[in-house]
């Protein structure tokens, strides 16, 4: 797995339509910032102020892709429960689990377990990556042993 950096200029909202204006452009590339750095209190506010819970970059990664990927989860709490989608996938059809278990992360992790992600979502899926990894307590966490 690995992240490429948001092309802010195809950033999209709710309705996948890119978006054109210098200040949509400018702030989406901050709030994709904010969710990769884990300034989870920023993220939080811009999504409380109507930043989307599921804006994702040109890559299709979504906040909360991008926080889990970074180990940060405090944001991907913040971002759960402001409605984020838990498995929605990039472009290429990873989820944000899978990402987490890639990396390691084991906070992520339970954090979007708990929020019912599921692990055979994606391609590859928390599972494979899980057995790639020789992961055996997260197939147990997954009931994938």
């Amino acid at each position: 797995m690995t992240e490429s950096s948001p092309d802010p200029a195809s950033a999209s909202g709710p309705t996948g339509e890119p978006a054109h204006d210098p200040e949509v452009l400018q702030l989406a590339s901050q709030v994709f910032d904010l969710a990769r750095h884990g300034d989870t209190d920023k993220l939080a506010a811009y999504v409380d102020a109507g930043v989307p819970a599921n804006l994702t970059n040109d890559s299709g990664d979504s906040l909360v892709m991008l926080a889990a990927y970074h180990g940060h989860p405090s944001a991907v709490h913040a971002l759960i429960q402001r409605g984020a989608d838990v498995d929605r996938v990039n472009d290429r059809g990873q989820t944000p689990l899978a990402g987490a278990v890639f990396k390691g992360e084991q906070e992520v992790i339970t954090a979007l377990v708990e929020a019912g992600a599921d692990p055979a979502a994606g391609t590859p899926s928390a599972i494979d990556t899980a057995r790639v990894f020789g992961r055996t307590e997260l197939l147990a966490l997954f009931g994938a042993e």
